[in-house]
Parts: structure tokens; C-alpha cells; sequence
């Protein structure tokens, strides 16, 4: 027989296996994630992108404009832009379960579940303002999704882009949850924030405002909540997240 530390280690250690990090492809992983995604105090990228998306949209006039929200998951920002008075605010995601939690939370929003980039029952040059927060790195063909969001602008409208720096997850990051014990992550890709820049510009865009946030002494708090640490220590120094605001 096993003596008891051997087995109790024995059984921890089959605890941890059975919680190892699985990646689900994003319509699945987010159907997965909607059950808790507004209930995670403490999450480190959901209070960065807060506070760089809030910082972006600052000067913008929002009042009496159209706005569309392309990858909205449950409206996390939407609260913020009411107060303002937007004329309307849609929203647009792959996920069905974060759309179900969004239309719970505003029952009078305007929503659509989307299956590509194009968009195409959407009107040209009808939105005033699309935001897309924590969305890019989930898109493969970026280019594409760019070049719709380009098409259903205003001139003279604004984009706000947030989302996982693509610095990061070259070097391994990954935007990760977990549900009843078991640890996701979601599909990401890596797309060079450069590379996005210069792409909107090629559609006649114009930045007006980067934001980055870096893994140091400001945000270490969280990875010593998370007993993650060594986590904090790989990525000292890297950028995190970023914000763009960019005008047409």
C-alpha cells in the first residue's frame, strides 16, 4: 500500500491534470465564459481595459450618435455610453451565451449575432462611433474585419480599438478563465499592433491617441492575488494591453 503523503500527492497531482489549460475556439469558449464573465472581481485585463477604454473615449462626443460595438460579448462598457446619450447602441458577437447575458442586462439594446467580418446587413457610413474592446486578437483575418468596420464608419467618425497586446501573446500570453474547476483559454491570433495601425490608415484613418499598460510594479498585486508570480516575473516589462483611438 501507497503510504498517505504518496497517495494525497498522487491525487493532487490528477487534480491538477484534469485542470489544465484546454484552448476552445472563441464562439465555444465564450459560450462557456458567459456564465461568470460579469463576475470576476480582481481580473486584471477587464480593470485595464476599463480604465484605457474610459480614457479614450474621454473627448468623444457621443451624445445623439450611432454607435456599434463589434465583438460587444455582455455589453460590459454599455452602462458607461448610456450615460452619455447615444442615440443607439448595437452590438455584434459570435458568442450566443454572451449575447443571452447582454440582453439580459439591457432589454432594450439592439443586438445581432454575427458568423464573419462583413457585416454585410449592416448599412455603409452608418455608424458614428464602433468600439471593439478585447476583440482583435480573436479575429484570424484581421484585414478583413478592418476593412468592414472601414466601410460601415462615417467620415469623420471614430473607432476605438482595446485589446491583449499581440507583444504578449507572441511570447506565450494567453487570455484564460476558469469554469466549474476547469481552466480555458481562448483562441488567440498575433497581429502585429503596427501592422493594424498602418492597415487603417491604408482605409483613409488617422490615430489620435495610443495607450499602452506593462506588466510591472502597478498591476503585481493581481499576479500575488492569483499566487502567479512567476507568471508576473516571465513578463516583466512586456506591454499588456493597448488602446487606439483613431479618426476618419
Amino acid at each position: 500500500m501507497l503510504p498517505m503523503n504518496i497517495l494525497a500527492s498522487i491525487q493532487d497531482y490528477l487534480q491538477k491534470k484534469v485542470s489544465i489549460s484546454s484552448e476552445r475556439p472563441v464562439v465555444e469558449a465564450y459560450d462557456i465564459w458567459s456564465a461568470s464573465y460579469d463576475e470576476q472581481p480582481g481580473n486584471l485585463m477587464l480593470d485595464l481595459d476599463s480604465q484605457i477604454f474610459s480614457s479614450l473615449i474621454t473627448g468623444i462626443c457621443i451624445e445623439n450618435k450611432q454607435i456599434a460595438d463589434i465583438g460587444c460579448g455582455t455589453g460590459r462598457h454599455w452602462k458607461l455610453l448610456y450615460e452619455r446619450f447615444p442615440a443607439t447602441i448595437t452590438g455584434y458577437d459570435v458568442s450566443p451565451g454572451m449575447l443571452s447575458r447582454l440582453r439580459q442586462k439591457f432589454p432594450a439594446g439592439i443586438s445581432h449575432q454575427v458568423t464573419d467580418n462583413l457585416l454585410m446587413d449592416v448599412p455603409a457610413s452608418s455608424a458614428d462611433l464602433i468600439i471593439t474592446t478585447l476583440t482583435v486578437a480573436h479575429i484570424e483575418n484581421i484585414n478583413e474585419a478592418l476593412a468592414s468596420w472601414a466601410r460601415i464608419l462615417k467620415d469623420g467618425g471614430n473607432l476605438v480599438i482595446t485589446d491583449f497586446h499581440p507583444a504578449t501573446l507572441a511570447k506565450g500570453g494567453k487570455r484564460s478563465f476558469t469554469q466549474d474547476g476547469k481552466t480555458y483559454s481562448v483562441k488567440n491570433y498575433v497581429h502585429p499592433l503596427n501592422e493594424i495601425i498602418a492597415t487603417l490608415m491604408h482605409h483613409r484613418f488617422h490615430l489620435i491617441k495610443k495607450e499602452e499598460r506593462f506588466v510591472d510594479e502597478s498591476v503585481k498585486s493581481y499576479y500575488e492575488d492569483q499566487h502567479a508570480l512567476p507568471v508576473y516575473n516571465k513578463f516583466k516589462g512586456m506591454p499588456i494591453i493597448y488602446g487606439i483611438h483613431l479618426t476618419k
